[in-house]
């Protein structure tokens, strides 16, 4: 498998992760009556705004789906759709994180509009990824040569997602500190916290 397509995977897995957790661990403290950590939801939202939003969807916009069109003509409606979710996704969690503002500032009459604009930003989110999983990199795992293979590898791993680190290389010394924030705050096991008590 093309390491491109192993980083791709790993930072969808790891973005999924955490956005999977963060309603529950919402749900978990509310339950407990313990105070929302806003400090670690901002260093979250301001994760996926830097790498999924600006690195990642870049990359899969700028470099490998303008590989496909060429070879897939098929593929176009598909990737323009992707594409659009890539256009639209800085702008939704620019409004997810005003959101989180809100609530933070104006107190919990605007908690619920934050956990909506989490529900609906993470269901498009996930369905988006599932997307390119199944429909995107499985052909283009069939149709790109070696050369565009060499080209990816390269682009995809000249960075290093924080939450998605490759064996064997270090996490960026300017992203340590945001990495161990984001993993203080989530629950194991994906982060350093403590486990999520049972809802029931």
């Amino acid at each position: 498998m093309p390491l491109a397509v192993r980083i791709i995977r790993a930072e969808h897995d790891a973005l999924a992760a955490m956005l999977r957790t963060l309603p529950l661990l919402l749900a978990a403290q509310q339950r407990a009556g313990t105070p929302c950590d806003f400090g670690a939801l901002r260093a979250m939202l301001f994760y996926v705004d830097e790498f999924p939003e600006r690195l990642h969807h870049q990359k899969e916009s700028e470099l490998l789906f303008p590989k496909l069109r060429a070879l897939a003509p098929e593929l176009r409606e598909t990737l323009d759709e992707l594409d659009a979710d890539h256009a639209q996704g800085e702008r939704a969690v620019r409004e997810l994180q005003h959101s989180l503002l809100a609530w933070e500032h104006m107190g919990e009459p605007r908690r619920m509009k934050f956990e909506q604009q989490l529900k609906v930003y993470t269901a498009r989110y996930l369905r988006h990824m599932r997307r390119e999983e199944t429909e995107i990199l499985p052909l283009a795992t069939r149709l790109l040569s070696a050369a565009d293979w060499a080209d990816l590898d390269e682009a995809f791993g000249s960075h290093q997602d924080p939450l998605a680190p490759r064996a064997g290389q270090p996490v960026d010394e300017a992203y340590a500190p945001l990495r161990q924030r984001i993993l203080a705050a989530l629950p194991a096991p994906l982060g350093w916290g403590p486990a999520l008590p049972s809802a029931g």
